[in-house]
């Protein structure tokens, strides 16, 4: 375990990175792997919107996440659950499907495609992105394919990791990646 300049453990053994293929008329990521957190905020989640801002990651909302699969292609972003529990699927019909929790924490690079399968009652999660960029919203479509695939490329890589900061492993990850 380590710390980073927020003070905050990073534990190794709860960190996972994984690549997702394109999956038909989903482009994913193919430079960036996903990042996901388990259990790194689950002591405070209700902290969870503002430990995204504290760390640079801005534009914050909460809600839950739409039970189709979309993608955000000119903006990375990270979901953190605040409360209950659920099933997403990422990476389009042939990706993977994660169960999660209250203190989980997914990082989805630019052109992640994600969606609800299902959720407990009180399910909700903040989202954030880098800088406080904003987003579109993307869906399985031709044409959305064709938009996405040229602005996938352009987004910058993220200043600081949105749990850890400046020290985070989102850094070294996606650094190591591109």
């Amino acid at each position: 375990m380590s710390k980073a300049d927020n003070g905050r453990q990073i534990p190794d053994e709860a960190i996972e990175t994984f690549m997702l293929p394109p999956d038909g008329l989903l482009p994913n990521n193919q430079a960036l792997p996903v990042i996901v957190y388990i259990g790194a905020l689950r002591d405070h989640p209700e902290r969870t919107e503002q430990i995204f801002n504290d760390n640079g990651w801005l534009n914050s909302w909460q809600n839950g996440v739409f039970s189709y699969h979309h993608y955000h292609s000119n903006a990375h972003e990270v979901l953190g659950v605040m409360s209950g529990s659920a099933s997403l699927q990422l990476g389009g019909d042939a990706g993977r499907t994660l169960a999660v929790s209250a203190g989980d924490v997914l990082v989805l690079p630019a052109g992640t495609a994600h969606k609800l399968l299902h959720s407990s009652a009180g399910f909700r999660v903040a989202g954030a992105y880098p800088g406080g960029a904003d987003y579109n919203t993307r869906r399985a479509t031709p044409e959305d394919l064709a938009a996405a695939l040229p602005e996938i490329e352009q987004v910058p890589q993220p200043d600081s990791d949105p749990v850890y900061g400046k020290a985070g492993p989102l850094l070294e990850v996606w650094n190591a990646g591109s």
